[in-house]
């Protein structure tokens, strides 16, 4: 409880600090020399950009008992405190990076960057369409940053932001899994191959056009173990804890593809430089073997209900009735809910991409690309 406190205590002074920072920042019209942190992706990234848009519940977390570890309320993230972005800014002496969509936002705020993420977002426009901000409407929402940034800073000083900012992406999962809850034209029309080049391919157009504004420093994790999380151990009922199988062909075959994506990119754009996380390996590593790395639960989420409380009711996200089970101990568990992990997990997986060696994060870290 006191370590708890503490925590708390630390976060809210380094809070006051950054804040001070930003307003000394604006208040003598200059521009931070730290590289900004644009982000890009899903939930696993999202800060709380979903509060501001017309969708379902079930792709929402304002509302308790998300958010309670660090910010004791919610704030939109879909954990139970901070995200991987959230460990990466701290890491680069950045303030928490804000949602796109936050009403607060100033173009003061832009230069240490922003994040677009959206929960249940996807590369592919059809996936959960209007429901969530897809890849590409993420793209145009950066473009707007842009004209503000250049605006606001004039031409020169707001290239200088985006040629030393990082980027940071998380996308593709919610593609692969769709459709499995929905009837996917895409999928249904296609070979497993070709629709895995459908959602790389588009993921792959959009770091195209981030390149073309400038932006050379590129962050990716692979798509996780998701098959394997508490709401897909329970998709079979038949077989209670196995990994949904169908999505773990689809994720093997991204994963395999991605990278050879990310080297041709390498040889073709000047200046590219990009780390890429084997997210997959981290995420299934601390599934099978919670206690290696301080969990005692891998497969039973903390926030839900029904067998591994892996039905996704955390927070009456399917109304009061519905009802849902907390864990006593948060940090017991790698899972928040039925398919996000805790705050403890994402500190985990943001130490492995800031510092990790390149046989988990290469060729660059981002500890690496933001030095330079």
């Amino acid at each position: 409880m006191e370590s708890s406190r503490l925590v708390s205590i630390i976060f809210f002074f380094y809070t006051i600090i950054l804040s001070i920072s930003s307003i000394n920042c604006k208040d003598n019209n200059l521009v931070t020399n730290q590289a900004a942190l644009f982000v890009f992706g899903d939930s696993l990234f999202d800060a709380g950009n979903n509060n501001y848009i017309d969708t379902i519940s079930g792709f929402r977390s304002n509302f308790w008992p998300y958010g309670q570890t660090t910010f004791k309320f919610p704030t939109g993230r879909i954990s139970d405190g901070r995200l991987i972005p959230d460990f990466i800014a701290e890491k680069a002496w950045l303030p928490l990076i804000p949602p796109n969509l936050q009403p607060s936002n100033d173009n003061n705020q832009f230069t240490y960057g922003v994040s677009f993420a959206s929960a249940a977002a996807g590369a592919l426009v059809e996936t959960f369409r209007g429901l969530a901000i897809n890849l590409g409407t993420q793209l145009n929402s950066f473009k707007n940053v842009e004209k503000r940034l250049k605006s606001e800073l004039g031409e020169a000083e707001a290239k200088r932001v985006f040629s030393r900012a990082v980027y940071l992406f998380h996308i593709g999962g919610n593609d692969l899994f769709y459709p499995f809850s929905a009837n996917s034209s895409t999928f249904q029309s296609n070979s497993k191959e070709n629709f895995v080049d459908f959602v790389i391919g588009n993921t792959t157009s959009m770091i195209k056009e981030v390149y073309k504004m400038g932006g050379r420093k590129f962050g990716f994790l692979n798509v996780g173990a998701y098959d394997c999380s508490p709401s897909s151990l329970i998709l079979d009922r038949t077989k209670i804890g196995s990994c949904f199988k169908p999505a773990t062909e689809l994720i093997d075959m991204h994963n395999k593809k991605f990278p050879d994506v990310l080297r041709r990119l390498q040889r073709e754009l000047t200046g590219f430089r990009y780390a890429l996380h084997d997210y997959h390996t981290s995420l299934s590593e601390r599934i099978n073997n919670p206690t290696k790395y301080g969990f005692k639960e891998g497969k039973r989420a903390c926030c839900g209900s029904g067998p591994l409380r892996g039905i996704n009711t955390c927070g009456n996200r399917l109304g009061p009735s519905q009802g849902y089970e907390l864990c006593e101990n948060v940090t017991d568990y790698l899972f928040f809910d039925s398919s996000h992990l805790t705050e403890k997990a994402h500190r985990q997986i943001a130490e492995l991409i800031w510092s990790g060696p390149p046989n988990v994060t290469g060729p660059y870290n981002l500890k690496a690309l933001f030095e330079q």
